[in-house]
């Protein structure tokens, strides 16, 4: 993966209501989990989604990715990590899934958000202040 410059995880135990007919996590459920790691990376840079709000922009998500490589099932614990490897113009957050107890890797993906101007609803081409900030990164 690309070098981080925040990480979170979050931790959960599959439940019921997340199974296909298959007896595995249906594949929508997986970005659900990402959406978890990627709140509790946001929180550690003080810059959660009410922060957002607050400061003036929203950040939807434009690209997501998901790659399958093994499936998740009903209680099985999982660890869902995030990182922030990019900043600059947009967020992209690399994420990877793994089973809690061996250590497999489960899945892996990433997505894309770009910063909204919440006045104006234009889409901005850089990264706004606010964010660099919060990175503790001198822009350049």
């Amino acid at each position: 993966m690309d070098k981080a410059i925040a990480n979170g995880e979050a931790e959960l135990v599959v439940p019921f209501f997340d199974i296909d007919s298959m007896a595995i996590v249906w594949h929508g459920h997986y970005a659900k989990y990402f959406e978890l790691a990627r709140c509790a990376l946001l929180d550690t840079i003080d810059y959660n989604y009410e922060q957002m709000r607050a400061s003036g922009y929203a950040w939807p998500i434009i690209d997501l990715r998901i790659r399958y490589a093994r499936p998740a099932t009903f209680g099985q614990k999982i660890l869902v990590q995030a990182q922030l490897v990019e900043w600059e113009n947009r967020l992209k957050i690399n994420y990877q899934i793994f089973d809690k107890v061996s250590g497999t890797r489960l899945t892996r993906g990433y997505t894309s958000q770009v910063a909204v101007d919440m006045a104006t609803h234009e889409m901005c081409f850089e990264s706004p202040a606010i964010l660099w900030q919060k990175l503790g990164i001198q822009r350049r």
